[in-house]
């Protein structure tokens, strides 16, 4: 296997998880060069000591493994195949590591399409948030032909405390954080719901999360964001329209497949009201303030 410092890796996307990404791959080693839409982005990777690129495709060239880190399947397209897209560039044999959250049956689409190139694509969603980005310490859900994640190992490695290898075709690691993506909104919501109807009741609920986290009522999802809503702090780690999309691609799926998906359901509605208010681009424990606000409850740092 390659080493680091013989390999070249292009990041696609210096948001808050691609920054940490890129952090992490050139910290290793690796020869990082970033891409982002914004021009401060690309400015500060460059003065944290990596390369910047005006474009994908002048971001993959002479690229052996390019990193997407976008928002949606639309992006990934785009900055795949779109005017100055990567796949003009990449070199033949290298590998596109795709982070974005899809449709599984869009995965497909995309791998087949860059395949018949002589390139190589792995479907490799993620999970664990920025900071753990930054520690290179992500979960990463991916599936793909063997070719695609000999290819990607090292940097995968370097990205991921945990590497879950789900299949030998694109598909199989979206599907994986599809699942993810509807326990999570439904754990949001049901928090968001839970917490609020707490402080209608006038609990003190601080000490209903001390309770909570203590309790077979507790989630993952009630632990991390809850603290949010006891600071008042909205300040985005994971924005509203993530879920408005992930819960809306469950609503997909489901309903080609004609599988019922009522929870999933129920808890997109939260968060479209709450994107509807005007909190679509603040943190997604958000949807406890949508509650508090349609129902006269005072949460910490609201004045209602």
């Amino acid at each position: 296997m390659p080493q680091p410092s013989q390999l070249n890796v292009a990041v696609i996307g210096l948001g808050s998880m691609g920054y940490g990404m890129a952090t992490s791959l050139k910290r290793a080693g690796f020869a990082v060069t970033g891409c982002d839409v914004s021009a401060d982005a690309v400015a500060r990777f460059v003065a944290d000591g990596g390369k910047g690129a005006n474009s994908p495709a002048e971001a993959a060239a002479g690229a052996d493994i390019v990193v997407s880190v976008v928002v949606n399947a639309a992006q990934t397209e785009a900055i795949l195949f779109g005017p100055g897209g990567a796949a003009e560039t990449m070199p033949k044999d290298a590998v596109f590591v795709s982070s974005a959250t899809m449709d599984p049956d869009v995965a497909r689409r995309l791998a087949k399409q860059l395949e018949a190139t002589g390139r190589h694509y792995l479907d490799a969603p993620i999970s664990g948030g920025a900071q753990r980005a930054a520690q290179g310490e992500l979960t990463i859900l991916a599936s793909g032909s063997p070719a695609a994640f000999a290819r990607a190992r090292p940097a995968l490695d370097a990205m991921a405390a945990k590497l879950y290898e789900l299949g030998d075709a694109a598909g199989q690691g979206a599907a994986f954080k599809m699942i993810n993506q509807l326990l999570a909104g439904v754990h949001i919501a049901a928090a968001s719901e839970a917490i609020a109807f707490a402080a209608k009741q006038g609990l003190d609920i601080r000490k209903v999360y001390e309770v909570i986290t203590a309790s077979a009522g507790n989630s993952w999802m009630f632990e991390n964001r809850m603290p949010h809503v006891l600071d008042g702090d909205y300040t985005p780690r994971s924005a509203v329209e993530i879920f408005v999309k992930d819960l809306g691609i469950i609503q997909d799926m489901a309903r080609n497949h004609r599988f019922p998906v009522p929870v999933s359901a129920a808890a997109l509605q939260m968060f479209l009201m709450t994107s509807a208010a005007g909190m679509g681009r603040d943190d997604d424990a958000s949807v406890a303030r949508m509650y508090a606000q349609v129902t006269g409850t005072k949460l910490p740092g609201q004045s209602n």
